[in-house]
């Protein structure tokens, strides 16, 4: 989930990890923030070797996240963590430096007590969605697959699987036995680059990837694997219970519940109103 925060009116690029239940911050942004740099890019280059060179383990932690730049277009930028960011004030001279400070840990306690309180958490999406304006019986279909989402990935957690791209591997596997198409192509059927491809599933499409993430959370807790091959396994048996509900109800309706529809048109991720494209299209 990308977020702009704003210290003192300048704009900071950011993104939730819900997986590592950490912030993500635009490194330039933030450079550019404590050094007033007209080119903070290249004082980071400049900072970012010199670091290197004195052995500081800043510069290798630091991951790259398609941000959006001011133009509108997505573009790979250096992010690092909470911690990272905090090391990195520390690397910069700059009387910004303890105001920064501040205001980061305001952000992270923010995040903090929607953890502790999730109901803060589930509030403040539901006011998002809202604005953005979806509708109020997918938002409610929304919020029920980011509970079963959490309670999957917790489940994966208890069985040692911790690293993102296992994550997104075991994903991948689930979708692709219930929608019979991986999570790349479902993206590219609906046409999306960085979207998130839930928050573009039309209502009936969340049921059926919630009922593949309870099936599969369900399967783990009995079957109880120890290797992530096992746990790949039960991912796809997940996967493939609801593919059988999926064949049921499109031979039910008659038509596939695949649908190319996406958030661009909010009002057709209803079912009632996507049967409508789905008719056009069959026709």
């Amino acid at each position: 989930m990308s977020n702009i925060k704003i210290f003192e009116d300048r704009k900071v690029r950011t993104e939730w990890n819900a997986e590592k239940e950490d912030w993500y911050f635009s490194v330039v942004d933030v450079v550019g923030i404590l050094t007033d740099s007209p080119n903070p890019r290249k004082y980071w280059s400049v900072l970012k070797t010199r670091l290197k060179q004195e052995g500081s383990e800043l510069a290798t932690n630091c991951s790259q996240l398609k941000l959006q730049s001011a133009d509108g277009k997505f573009y790979k930028t250096d992010v690092l963590d909470t911690k990272g960011i905090l090391r990195l004030v520390q690397s910069i001279p700059s009387k910004k430096a303890e105001p920064f400070k501040m205001w980061l840990a305001q952000v992270g306690s923010e995040r903090l007590d929607e953890i502790a309180d999730p109901q803060k958490a589930i509030d403040r999406a539901i006011a998002t969605y809202r604005d953005k304006g979806y509708p109020e019986e997918w938002i409610t279909q929304r919020m029920m697959t980011i509970k079963t989402r959490k309670e999957l990935t917790a489940e994966w957690q208890d069985k040692g699987i911790t690293q993102e791209k296992d994550y997104a591997i075991l994903t991948n596997e689930m979708t692709k036995a219930w929608s019979g198409l991986s999570v790349q192509e479902y993206k590219q059927l609906k046409g999306l680059k960085k979207e998130n491809l839930r928050d573009n599933m039309t209502d009936i499409e969340l049921v059926l990837n919630m009922l593949a993430e309870v099936t599969t959370t369900a399967l783990s807790k009995q079957e109880q694997p120890t290797t992530f091959n096992e746990s790949k396994k039960i991912a796809k048996k997940g996967g493939s219970i609801a593919k059988n509900t999926r064949t049921d109800i499109e031979a039910n309706l008659g038509h596939s519940i695949i649908s190319p529809i996406n958030a661009k048109t909010k009002e057709l991720l209803d079912t009632k109103n996507s049967k409508l494209l789905s008719d056009k299209d069959n026709k």
